[in-house]
């Protein structure tokens, strides 16, 4: 067994791309050795701004001998009335590097049997470059020199070592050896690995901690322990924290962390002014005390060693202190103004060229807000409340503030709304509006905050959609399918069964530039939202694709359910049994479908009386009031009635009207199995 080790050198990559860009390249290595047949025992990452690398330990001295076997022609298209062979066959045979003579006769056709010897893992490693290096793929890319080859960053040097003998390859004109680069400032020399095993050894006496878990692990540790001597609270458990660490973790080689400090008198500025500063502009940690208030210190950690870490510390204190300078004087000015005066503003702020101003974008939505409102029977109170919201939700956009930290559009609007003495539920609203700000992040939690939410969301896709501008392929530059996720979201967390298409079409009524085909891409696409949840969710495809057909008034929250309940009992012992007795009446009912009621007289037989009585009380619009797991038992129920009524009964019988009398039973019972969805597309097992 042998060590091997690849190791991509590059110019600093983005931070947020290394993490992927290591898991791809692991990914490229193991099917590559698969597709080459080369065993491995271990495959290893290490990641850094500047490196890409696996360490491959147990590796085979060479991939596997095998024999294949591949059909060829019939034998009786193998030779001609002569006995000739056919083209067929010779053709087959040249093929396999064979002669007709040399193929085996069986089962009434033709076999061509080799031996695949094994290839050398050197030989087999050679190809590396070629096949996983140059077919790694990034959302960046650069060009670089005269060369016409794109990559995340230049490629400066390659390291592909087999044990202590180098595996040789090139890209572009870097040829792969032995040498690798150290830290940027504290390693200035080539820096040469003895063998594969030695790699990640070597690189720490060159200041690179290569292995980025246990980076990341130092990291946690420094700032904890610097944390625990000062006695501050740190948190490091959120998903923004964990953003941060990760974030952190992709920026250095070799971390040394450390503290800085800021006035107390910049902790009278909103606290999330203060994270927003830290946090998103310069990547620091903030720190509380055990009540949970902000504290004037921070955490940072430096690319390097901890000489002069004292003036790292300084250094950084005076970047910070000059942006929560600038956050001072924008918070001060901004409450010199009124919402009126920000309202004027925003008149003239462009929401899109083709679509109009943000104005215009908050009247469409202050009246399908007040649609939704009423749907829903808000009290006269809160309808005031969603109102004045819907009137002034972006006014913080002209903020000198959210101009300065766009990340805090929302934010300051519900504290500037209340300094200037609006309602806290009208305050909560204007940020709530945009939240979920991320696929899985927390939704609205006021009724009024989430009215808003979806009304704006909708807005934009729709009107968006009306303007041929809709996701294509990865690109979404205007954020319609998150927004679309967003709508979905906040209606299963309010359980909100809205009728979005008769909502959506009053809409359209009002807005001339969209159209019923716009609606009916809308209405697509939000199902399709729901469609990605479940299947992240771990859902069956086939119930999944069940589950979001028949989609017909856009209650997002039933088709959730549904896609959940047929998911739950897909694992009971008569799930089998209950899909093949439904799917049979979908089947027999869409051949002849009959629109007549179904007369009581015209039942001939106990079996087909008995279903009748079984389902003359159920209406689909009952049972979806009474909700999914309700339909789904009063279906399931039905698989006895159905299964002897099928056993005793000819559908198609002689007398037209009792045949009749027979569809229109079935039709209606499918009316009620349409409810889960198309149960067709669901795979029995």
């Amino acid at each position: 067994m042998a060590t091997y080790m690849l190791e991509i050198g590059l110019e600093e990559m983005p931070a947020h791309l290394v993490t992927s860009s290591e898991k791809q390249l692991v990914k490229r290595v193991s099917d590559f050795l698969d597709e080459h047949r080369l065993a491995v025992q271990e495959i290893k990452p290490f990641s850094t701004p500047r490196r890409l690398a696996v360490e491959l330990s147990g590796l085979a001295d060479g991939s596997e001998s095998i024999s294949e076997v591949k059909r060829g022609p019939a034998i009786d298209r193998a030779k001609d009335d002569e006995g000739n062979w056919s083209k067929a066959a010779q053709g087959f045979a040249r093929g396999q590097g064979t002669t007709p003579e040399g193929l085996t006769e069986k089962d009434g056709y033709l076999w061509a049997e080799k031996e695949i010897p094994g290839v050398p893992a050197k030989e087999i490693l050679s190809q590396i470059g070629q096949e996983v290096v140059e077919q790694m793929t990034f959302t960046t890319y650069m060009k670089w020199g005269n060369h016409s080859f794109h990559y995340i960053r230049p490629i400066r040097w390659l390291v592909s070592l087999l044990d202590a003998e180098v595996v040789p390859f090139s890209v572009l004109d870097v040829k792969a050896g032995q040498k690798t680069r150290g830290h940027r400032f504290l390693s200035t020399e080539d820096v040469t690995i003895p063998t594969a095993n030695d790699y990640a050894e070597t690189l720490k006496k060159a200041y690179v901690m290569a292995d980025a878990k246990q980076r990341k692990q130092t990291i946690v540790d420094q700032l904890k322990a610097i944390a625990e001597e000062n006695k501050w609270d740190l948190d490091l458990d959120s998903d923004m924290a964990k953003d941060l660490l990760e974030e952190v973790n992709n920026i250095v080689e070799w971390p040394t962390a450390f503290s800085g400090n800021f006035d107390e008198k910049y902790l009278k500025l909103p606290k999330e002014v203060l994270i927003t500063s830290m946090r998103d502009h310069q990547r620091f940690f903030f720190v509380t005390n055990d009540k949970g208030d902000l504290l004037p210190h921070f955490l940072s950690v430096r690319n390097g060693n901890a000489e002069y870490i004292d003036n790292v510390a300084r250094g950084n204190e005076k970047v910070l202190v000059a942006r929560l300078e600038d956050a001072a004087f924008f918070y001060k000015e901004d409450q010199q103004k009124s919402i009126a005066d920000y309202m004027e503003r925003v008149k003239k702020l462009v929401f899109h060229e083709k679509i109009g101003t943000v104005y215009e974008h908050m009247e469409r939505v202050s009246g399908l807000a007040a649609e939704l409102a009423d749907t829903l029977a808000l009290p006269a109170a809160e309808k005031a409340d969603l109102n004045r919201a819907s009137q002034i939700y972006k006014f913080d956009l002209m903020t000198g503030m959210v101009g300065e930290f766009d990340e805090l559009q929302g934010v300051m609007g519900e504290h500037y709304a209340k300094l200037f003495g609006e309602k806290d539920d009208v305050a909560k609203a204007i940020y709530e509006h945009y939240l979920p700000t991320s696929a899985n992040g927390p939704v609205a939690k006021s009724r009024i905050g989430a009215i808003l939410a979806i009304a704006d969301k909708l807005d934009s896709i729709v009107t968006f959609f009306a303007h041929d501008m809709m996701p294509s392929g990865a690109n979404d530059p205007y954020g319609l399918r998150r927004a679309a996720t967003g709508v979905v979201r906040t209606l299963e967390a309010f359980d909100w069964h809205f009728d979005l298409l008769g909502i959506l079409t009053s809409f359209k009524e009002k807005n001339g530039a969209v159209t019923d085909a716009n609606l009916d891409l809308v209405l697509a696409f939000l199902t399709d939202r729901v469609r990605k949840q479940a299947l992240d969710a771990g859902i069956r495809k086939d119930i999944v694709a069940a589950a979001t057909t028949n989609v017909i008034t856009g209650d997002y929250v039933f088709v959730a359910d549904r896609t959940k309940v047929l998911s739950d009992h897909s694992t009971d012992g008569n799930f089998r049994d209950v899909m093949e007795s439904l799917s049979r009446v979908v089947r027999l009912a869409k051949k002849a479908p009959v629109e007549a009621p179904v007369d009581e007289k015209l039942l001939v037989n106990d079996q087909e009386k008995a279903l009748y009585q079984a389902t003359k009380n159920l209406t689909l619009a009952d049972l979806k009031v009474k909700g999914a797991e309700a339909l789904y038992e009063a279906l399931a129920s039905l698989q006895a009635p159905i299964a002897a009524y099928f056993d005793h009964t000819m559908v198609n019988d002689d007398d037209e009207a009792i045949k009749n009398n027979r569809y229109a039973q079935l039709g209606d019972i499918k009316t009620l199995i349409d409810g889960l969805g198309n149960i067709e597309e669901i795979v029995i097992k």
